[in-house]
């Protein structure tokens, strides 16, 4: 069983520190960094990190796409980068060394043409097999419709694969049209799905196991942001709360817990520990600075902490 990631809106992620935010000073940034980025993208660096492969596919454009593939195949990721004619963005995180606050710069996206479009279809038909997890994580491309991801898993229905999808807004109120294997929102999000401002615990708990007694999902994980996180399943609701960690950077740490999970399932857990790996590589990239996700090390003790 495969793992195919698809990241439609990557990022080649620059990282930097500044000795002091002064508005209208020339700052000295120092200690450059450069990281993959996009959601799919950190999927395959955690997993890869977890000893899981997987194939990670996106389109790639310009000198940033180019040093983007680069960086990948340096972690060892298994990718196939569709050549595109728009060059990558590049974000921007800055961590102000006398606050130790991070300040994180999000560019435009790429666009994708009909061409492209096609090319990524391709890459997919080609590699995706009956009951593979598809992983669909991160924004869309700037021009395409909130019902791409929608389009993507309808058109690969045939071969059932288990789609995990990592998104928001209407992008993921759209893809719900069809049932997927896996959701991850926040609680922002699954407020919105449900149509509202804002949801109670009980409502939160409610409507998680609506969305999975109705088929739309067959796990929902909630992240509750520091208070960790609760799964709704066939099986009950499990929650599981974050262990008090040193917090230097949040970037990824969505994406990483989504690794998290796809290990647990993969690996035939409990529901019980499957939520608490997708915590554990989740705070435990919270541990890290910039991009550069979680440590074997700090998995391991997010997870002797949880488990205390």
């Amino acid at each position: 069983m495969k793992i195919i990631t698809v990241t439609l809106n990557p990022a080649l992620d620059k990282n930097a520190k500044v000795d002091g935010l002064v508005p209208g000073s020339k700052l000295r940034c120092h200690s450059i960094q450069y990281q993959p980025g996009g959601g799919g993208i950190n999927v395959s660096r955690m997993l890869q990190r977890l000893g899981l492969d997987s194939h990670c596919v996106f389109p790639s454009g310009g000198d940033t796409g180019a040093h983007l593939t680069i960086l990948l195949e340096d972690e060892g990721v298994t990718s196939n980068s569709i050549l595109i004619k728009d060059w990558t963005r590049e974000n921007l995180a800055v961590v102000d060394t006398k606050t130790n606050l991070q300040y994180r710069f999000g560019m435009p996206g790429n666009v994708l043409n009909e061409e492209e479009l096609v090319s990524i279809k391709k890459e997919l038909s080609q590699n995706l097999e009956k009951g593979d997890f598809l992983v669909l994580s991160g924004s869309l491309a700037k021009n395409l419709p909130p019902n791409y991801y929608q389009q993507l898993i309808e058109e690969f229905s045939t071969r059932e694969p288990k789609v995990v999808i990592d998104t928001s807004g209407m992008y993921l109120k759209k893809a719900l049209e069809q049932p997927v294997y896996l959701i991850k929102p926040n609680q922002r999000e699954l407020a919105q799905l449900a149509g509202k401002e804002f949801l109670s615990n009980i409502e939160q708990e409610e409507f998680a196991k609506e969305l999975v007694e109705k088929g739309k999902a067959k796990y929902v994980v909630v992240s509750l942001g520091a208070k960790g996180a609760f799964l709704a399943c066939t099986e009950g609701v499990f929650y599981q709360t974050t262990p008090s960690v040193p917090v230097k950077s949040t970037i990824g740490a969505g994406d990483s817990m989504v690794a998290g999970l796809i290990y647990g399932i993969q690996k035939e857990y409990t529901p019980k520990e499957i939520l608490r790996m997708g915590v554990a590589c989740g705070v435990a990239t919270t541990m890290s600075e910039g991009t550069q996700l979680a440590t074997s090390k700090n998995i391991n003790k997010a997870l002797e902490l949880m488990i205390i």
